[in-house]
């Protein structure tokens, strides 16, 4: 069965649009169930369990960026050899890319697991909510191989344009995530431990169904001799990919840096900057669907010469997260308290005091939501030119930032600062994108001439 599409030809702005459509409502389930998560233990358990998931938001996120920045690098390379045509190299990749990922996985699970308490422990985690925040990122961080199986296999169908089959996958999920959180938080009391233990079993039958579509793509022959170790495609790989998970590294340390700020301020405040973090996913999925679809549609005309059609498609992208950054401040505008009411309960002590704050953040972070969204269009387009250093850049500006928000500016504006940070940090990582995209652009377009 022919689940591909081919961007070489046909109008920049409709395929980007089009393949970005399945993906957005891709990550919006799974932003959804994620607050689904967060709302069931905040309401079902309480503030300071809200808070204690909220501590280990930062910890984990260093585990899965990492995995999305390596799998979103291997399969760029899916795209590259599809616009090609070169499917013997378009198998050998998806081989290599299943060998790298059991093998690092495996080791993130055992790192993870040692350091998971001792990390929580230095960052200044409190005492009152220490002992959830340990049992919930253990259990996360012990599907780490599932994850990255998952994020990996939907990487891999992205790459030859199929949006709709991760979709349907993060639907089933969504829904047996919702399912499995009522029967283990609210049936079973697990707590914290049942929101965890649902997510990563959710995420296992995501994987199992993205696996078995991957396997009726026509051009998919995974035969033994495509298993054989290439070393050159695995260095290449991972000189590529290494420094997009590098980059999600260094950004979530800086984020972790600002956790333990955050720490010292109780676990009142961490809970209403928890729950604004928990928005920042759905804000953010918009752009991250428009990023990857145009990071396929640039990858693969890039494999095909089309030069011209990689800087439209950059031009329609931008115009596209512009109008999508409007539409979502103004909609959060609107209903922001709604919202942040389904993760707080504000007649439980401290409820009020934590929506304040969470008001008050998620405020701040719309108002800037443009620079997100236009930072995810021009690193994918770096990534799909083949040019991975300038994301590792500005990763490392975004991690600056949030460092020098939290440790220095903390101290004479106040919790002020830690609302600003993520704006500050958006504006250092995208002008390290910004500027060497036009750049290698125009370097590019001479070449070609």
């Amino acid at each position: 069965m022919n689940r591909t599409v081919d961007m070489t030809v046909g109008n920049p702005a409709k395929h980007i649009l089009k393949f970005a459509f399945p993906l957005l409502l891709t990550n919006l389930g799974q932003q959804l169930y994620m607050m689904v998560d967060a709302s069931i233990v905040g309401r079902g358990v309480g503030v300071k369990a809200l808070a204690a998931v909220g501590a280990t938001d930062w910890c984990y996120w260093l585990i899965l960026w990492s995995i999305i920045g390596l799998t979103q690098g291997f399969a760029t390379f899916v795209s590259r050899y599809f616009g090609e045509k070169n499917y013997r190299d378009v198998n050998k990749v998806i081989a290599m890319s299943t060998v790298l990922c059991i093998a690092i996985g495996a080791f993130m699970t055992v790192l993870g697991l040692v350091a998971a308490r001792p990390l929580l422990e230095l960052l200044n985690t409190p005492d009152d909510i220490i002992g959830g925040a340990t049992t919930y990122l253990i259990t996360m961080v012990a599907g780490t191989l599932i994850v990255t199986a998952y994020n990996m296999a939907s990487a891999i169908l992205r790459a030859f344009g199929d949006g709709k089959t991760p979709m349907i996958a993060m639907v089933i999920a969504a829904v047996l995530n919702i399912g499995l959180d009522i029967l283990f938080v609210f049936a079973f009391r697990w707590g914290i431990f049942g929101a965890a233990l649902a997510s990563v079993i959710s995420q296992l039958v995501s994987f199992g169904f993205c696996f078995v579509r991957i396997r009726s793509i026509d051009c998919v022959h995974m035969d033994r001799s495509v298993w054989k170790i290439d070393w050159k495609m695995v260095w290449d790989m991972l000189a590529f990919g290494l420094p997009l998970a590098f980059e999600h590294i260094i950004i979530a340390v800086g984020g972790i840096l600002l956790q333990s700020a955050v720490n010292l301020q109780g676990s009142i405040f961490i809970a209403g900057y928890t729950a604004t973090n928990k928005m920042y996913g759905l804000l953010e999925c918009s752009a991250i669907s428009v990023g990857l679809a145009s990071s396929t549609f640039l990858a693969q005309n890039y494999g095909a010469g089309q030069l011209e059609r990689v800087k439209s498609g950059v031009k329609a992208a931008t115009g596209i997260v512009t109008v999508m950054a409007v539409v979502v401040l103004f909609f959060v505008l609107l209903v922001k308290r709604y919202l942040l009411m389904l993760f707080l309960n504000v007649n439980e002590a401290g409820g009020p005091e934590a929506l304040e704050i969470a008001d008050r953040y998620l405020t701040i972070m719309t108002g800037f939501l443009v620079i997100l969204y236009l930072i995810h269009v021009f690193r994918n387009a770096l990534q799909a030119i083949k040019i991975s250093l300038w994301s590792l850049i500005s990763g490392i500006a975004e991690c600056i930032c949030r460092v020098f928000m939290a440790k220095v500016v903390l101290h004479w504006m106040g919790t002020d600062a830690l609302f600003v940070s993520e704006p500050v940090a958006w504006l250092g990582a995208l002008l390290c994108v910004l500027i060497p995209y036009f750049y290698y652009r125009n370097k590019l377009l001479k070449s070609d001439k």
